[in-house]
């Protein structure tokens, strides 16, 4: 039940984001406001392990393990927040906070196909649902 309260924080926290982002990004070109928001997170991130005391941890941490949070890290936070950045700064935030809603149903196929996660009738039906609102929510950007 604890991993769902904090799920259910993260959700609030990326549900609320997208409204300050886009009131950021007002007269700023998108790859800035990445980089600002990017060396913010830095810092925090950065307190956080020195306040901790955790930093000495990092250099624990396997090549194989470095290589995997390199691609993470491009896709997640270069690549998907750039697109993310473009998309709230040109368009509506609702629209693209549901299509960005999406991004699950890549994940539990990429599970199930990579890792041999398990496809439950509930997970599948879950992701056929997914689907839907994103083609409604075409519909009505269409319109």
């Amino acid at each position: 039940m604890y991993a769902f309260w904090l799920a259910f924080f993260g959700a609030i926290c990326w549900g609320m984001a997208p409204v300050f982002g886009k009131v950021g990004l007002r007269g700023i070109p998108t790859i800035d406001g990445l980089a600002a928001r990017t060396l913010i997170t830095i810092l925090l991130v950065g307190l956080w392990v020195l306040i901790s005391g955790n930093i000495g941890r990092i250099s624990d941490i396997s090549t194989r393990s470095w290589y995997f949070l390199a691609m993470e890290a491009f896709l997640a936070t270069f690549a998907g927040d750039l697109a993310y950045y473009a998309a709230i700064k040109r368009g509506d935030i609702g629209q693209t906070a549901l299509v960005l809603a999406a991004s699950p149903l890549i994940t539990v196929f990429a599970g199930y196909y990579f890792l041999g996660e398990t496809m439950s009738p509930l997970k599948f039906g879950g992701a056929a649902l997914i689907v839907l609102g994103v083609v409604l929510v075409g519909f009505d950007s269409a319109g």
